[in-house]
């Protein structure tokens, strides 16, 4: 059965928000999830002002940035109720500023940043929520902890006691069939969750692109992070999401 027309929204933006509502759902639906298992994080780097507004207006709620200081300053052009993200590597000189705004990490990727956000978000009484990036398939060009020995690894950051890990967070490796990354994520969180340090975590899923996202939210996404196919072509910035 074709599914319903997606009704005329007001903006581009608007509109490819709407399509992409649908497509989470269908993905959804196809995999016995409910709707609401799955966050649509709009990556917004490279994206100029107007763009996050239409979004807003057409019912997006979270915004990922890559650079804590382009977040900065698209903060304040935004409602105070917009969830931020940030979703691409952080620096130790840039956690203070990225603690007042980000809610949420998606990608600490060694000890050294998970110990001073813990302890920047102590003294301001914080909690972030954070993910663990894991560098699936090892590429030199990536960051994040080695999937290999990642139990062991990352077994002392659980202690922390001003971070809420909530999960795991990946860019696999570019493939057609982007499933078996996803499902090797997915085992990833499952061996996790099996040791007693991670008991009663939330062992969400932050995975799936513009281009594979249907993908990984039949293989359990709970975080999918889309920017072009939400708000086109990127403007004054080089690299893909």
């Amino acid at each position: 059965m074709s599914p319903d027309p997606v009704p005329e929204v007001g903006t581009p933006v608007g509109r490819r928000l709407a399509i992409l509502n649908q497509r989470i759902e269908e993905a959804c639906r196809q995999a016995g999830r409910p709707r609401e298992a799955v966050t649509l994080v709009g990556v917004s780097k490279g994206q100029p002002v107007d763009r996050l507004q239409a979004a807003w207006t057409a019912g997006l709620r979270v915004f990922g940035e890559n650079r804590v200081q382009e977040a900065l300053s698209k903060g304040p052009e935004l409602p105070a109720e917009a969830e931020w993200h940030l979703i691409g590597p952080l620096q130790s000189n840039k956690v203070k500023k990225a603690l007042g705004l980000f809610t949420t990490v998606h990608s600490v990727d060694r000890p050294k940043i998970a110990r001073a956000l813990s302890r920047e978000a102590g003294e301001r009484g914080l909690q972030p929520r954070c993910f663990l990036e894991v560098n699936l398939g090892d590429e030199a060009s990536k960051h994040g902890f080695h999937a290999t020995g990642l139990a062991a690894t990352v077994a002392p950051l659980a202690a922390l006691p001003h971070l809420e890990i909530v999960g795991l967070m990946a860019i696999p490796p570019y493939d057609e069939q982007p499933r078996r990354w996803f499902q090797k994520l997915r085992a990833l969180r499952d061996e996790l969750t099996a040791r007693p340090e991670w008991s009663g975590w939330r062992g969400w899923l932050s995975m799936g692109m513009s281009g594979d996202f249907v993908a990984a939210i039949a293989e359990g996404a709970t975080h999918v992070r889309v920017g072009t196919a939400l708000f086109g072509e990127r403007v004054g910035y080089s690299g893909s999401d």
